[in-house]
């Protein structure tokens, strides 16, 4: 951390200062996780960081340009990646001290404005140079119950977290639970269930126990302590994997009380692509029967009268989403449940 973010005193006038007595710079980014599917799987779009290694793409706030956050957001990732984002949403102000983890830098303090984008272009992203949409598994591979509880847990993850729950020396009475029962909660373990909507909860334990490479890049001391971290999904620069699970965790809670996925469709589908799309978001594997009556007796979707002969199988028939639902009830969502 920099003299100037670490040694802030208060000015006359109330404002930070800097031990140089110098106010604190501080800088307002927009950064996004910007969703879309492709082939049954959830995709985020990245950004090349160089040497800092893959991250979400982030730019900064022009007040003078920028009439809004959102108008920021929207301008410059379609400068930057060609894409013209459709909903865009606000998630949470990440201004954490050292969240861009520099030892020794004098830079500005960013505080990131984090976004949750969907957006069906996929192909477009081509045209940005070193834009890539990647698989949102590939950094947090725990998270894809689609076939089977993944292995990771039980290899990799649920022994060195009862480790370290055990290590504890006395009860953190800053927390409202213990690590054990953390960990127990948290993943699913001695006949606690599955929550597909912790997911920022899961990646943050494991950030506390020093199990990802993000935890010994920030000098996290249960990091520092370890020979070797076990290889928990891939890393990304700054906190943007916090980001992203945070992004993850927003979206699968909006599928059950707003009908987000249908922005993520083409607007004609069939009903098995809308249920692989759902379980792409959810990581959980759907009963089909109990998938169709669910959307049947939601009325979300409506038949086109028209047959699709895309899968190569049998025609299948095209729905649409039907907008009408939106006027008849305040939370038309997929309040799915899946099997384990």
């Amino acid at each position: 951390m920099s003299d100037r973010l670490s040694s802030s005193n208060e000015a006359p006038g109330g404002d930070k200062v800097s031990g140089d007595g110098l106010p604190i710079p501080i800088e307002i980014g927009l950064t996004a996780a910007i969703v879309a599917i492709e082939n049954n799987e959830p995709l985020i779009l990245t950004a090349s960081g160089g040497s800092a290694g893959l991250g979400l793409p982030y730019g900064p706030f022009d007040a003078i340009s920028h009439r809004t956050l959102e108008i920021g957001l929207r301008a410059w990732v379609e400068e930057q990646t060609g894409l013209r984002l459709g909903y865009v949403e606000q998630l949470y102000t990440f201004g954490d001290r050292g969240r861009h983890a520099r030892i020794g830098d004098t830079d500005v303090h960013v505080a990131s404005i984090g976004y949750l984008a969907l957006t069906r272009a996929v192909d477009n992203a081509a045209r940005a140079a070193g834009a890539t949409f990647e698989p949102w598994y590939r950094f947090f591979p725990w998270e894809d119950w689609r076939e089977q509880r993944p292995a990771i847990i039980e290899r990799s993850i649920i022994p060195e977290l009862t480790t370290w729950a055990n290590q504890a020396e006395q009860p953190d009475t800053a927390r409202a639970l213990a690590r054990k029962d953390r960990v127990r909660l948290y993943f699913g373990i001695d006949g606690a269930q599955w929550d597909e909507e912790r997911v920022l909860d899961r990646y943050e334990l494991l950030y506390e126990a020093g199990l990802i490479e993000e935890a010994r890049r920030d000098g996290r001391p249960a990091a520092l302590a370890r020979a070797k971290l076990p290889p928990l999904g891939v890393a990304m620069r700054f906190d943007h994997r916090r980001i992203l699970a945070t992004a993850i965790a927003r979206l699968r809670a909006k599928l059950k009380y707003r009908p987000v996925v249908f922005e993520l469709l083409p607007p004609e589908f069939t009903l098995t692509e809308l249920q692989h799309t759902v379980e792409a978001i959810s990581g959980r594997h759907l009963h089909k029967q109990n998938f169709r009556r669910l959307v049947e007796a939601g009325k979300l979707v409506e038949p086109t009268g028209e047959m699709s002969t895309r899968t190569g199988g049998r025609p299948a028939a095209l729905f649409r989403f039907r907008r009408e639902v939106l006027q008849e009830r305040p939370a038309p969502g997929l309040r799915v449940r899946g099997r384990r």
